[in-house]
């Protein structure tokens, strides 16, 4: 991966995007669509930090205008893969001699992401093994991705966002993708997981291989399945047994263990044969301490009792909001919204209803950007729990929201 260009084609990129906020804060009508497939282009090539952060803005379905979404969705199904002679300049760095180590590689990789790809190997004891490889490179152009994705976010004044907020945003996801570069703490977060859910017979999670990983690559036995983004045609049942694990999952990860998989890129997931949820990626693992989980349940149960003088509090608490003057509108608007997944009884998640509720708010949470601002040490939370909804809205899961979420609300209400 070279710098050379690199930088340019960030800044003329980023120059495109401001062009069209800009028009559309002055009353114009951007060309969302034409944004988005030069987006998709230029960062598929360019990959790293900044396509990264497109992924992530593209999981935030309900914020962006739908054709913009729509072309940003592309960087999680169809990123353009590196080269194979660049990925073998790299497995040759991390083993040396690759005959003495495998007796085939595939060439051509079964998954292309922001940050690597990952392609299938075979030992010489005849196992299958996967190998994440990363971008050759990208370590040394990190920062100076970072610099021209600062610039980019500084976009975020000409909503009112206050500079110091989002300095914080921008080094909260700095050093997430600071620390996705490190596989060998990927390996150590997959082997935890592997310990703490060995029971869960509806989870399986690859064993990754110490002794053929390093650093800029880690190996693990091969697990099939069929990814998550592809299960809208298996059978119901199948779906929701996946759609319940993942639910079940994510509530023992943040309210037993303090952490959250805080990557719900649809890739990183898929169903076995035996309708077993497989989870990937541990690249990105984050710590949930206790008082951040008491806070989100206490605006949840504001939200639910449509009580917009608490939700305000509650968002104060947390870190959020600036200004004089509540949106006491807007939040009532949000619970109206929000309440109704998590009505008593079962709640079918692709009701389109909901998302265009969500979709028909946004420009008023825009609007009001100026006194309602989110936390700036919650982004890499926010994004994940909102990408992680999403993967239940692709599974078309039918859930008990009410009865999962009440002995948590009356686990936060309890003094510390």
């Amino acid at each position: 991966m070279r710098d050379r260009g690199r930088t340019r084609r960030l800044l003329g990129l980023g120059a495109r995007t401001g062009g069209a906020l800009l028009k559309t804060r002055l009353g114009g009508q951007a060309d969302w669509r034409s944004l988005g497939e030069a987006l998709f282009e230029g960062l598929s090539e360019l990959k790293g930090p900044a396509m990264k952060l497109a992924q992530i803005m593209s999981q935030w379905d309900d914020l962006l205008p739908p054709d913009l979404a729509e072309e940003l969705s592309r960087l999680q199904r169809q990123a353009e893969p590196m080269p194979w002679p660049r990925i073998r300049e790299a497995l040759v760095i991390q083993y040396g001699d690759l005959e003495s180590h495998f007796s085939d590689i595939e060439e051509r990789p079964f998954a292309s992401a922001s940050m690597g790809q990952v392609h299938k190997a075979v030992t010489h004891a005849g196992e299958t093994v996967v190998l994440k490889v990363q971008y050759p490179g990208l370590a040394d152009v990190l920062e100076s991705d970072l610099k021209q994705v600062k610039r980019i976010m500084r976009l975020g004044r000409w909503f009112k966002v206050p500079q110091a907020r989002l300095d914080a945003l921008f080094e909260e996801l700095a050093a997430g993708l600071r620390d996705e570069l490190d596989y060998r703490a990927e390996a150590d977060a997959m082997a935890r997981y592997r310990e703490r859910y060995q029971q869960d017979t509806r989870l399986v999670i690859p064993e990754p291989l110490f002794d053929l990983s390093g650093q800029h690559v880690l190996a693990m036995r091969f697990v099939g399945g069929t990814p998550l983004r592809e299960l809208e045609s298996v059978d119901d049942e199948t779906r929701q047994k996946i759609a319940a694990a993942l639910a079940d999952w994510i509530t023992e990860e943040l309210f037993t263990y303090g952490e959250l998989h805080a990557d719900p890129h649809a890739g990183n997931f898929a169903a076995d044969e035996e309708g077993r949820l497989v989870i990937y990626d541990f690249g990105a693992v984050i710590p949930v301490p206790e008082a951040r989980l008491k806070s989100m349940m206490q605006l949840l149960e504001a939200t639910l009792a449509k009580d917009p003088m608490a939700m305000d509090e509650a968002l104060l608490k947390m870190g959020g909001r600036q200004g004089q003057g509540a949106p006491l509108s807007l939040y009532r608007e949000s619970a109206e919204c929000v309440a109704p997944l998590f009505s008593p009884g079962e709640q079918d998640f692709s009701d389109v209803r909901v998302h265009r509720r969500l979709r028909e708010l946004t420009p008023k949470v825009w609007a009001a950007m100026d006194r309602l601002q989110p936390p700036a040490d919650t982004l890499l939370l926010s994004r994940a729990l909102n990408g992680h909804y999403w993967n239940l809205v692709r599974l078309g899961a039918r859930l008990d929201m009410h009865s999962r979420t009440q002995p948590l609300l009356a686990w936060a209400r309890k003094p510390a």
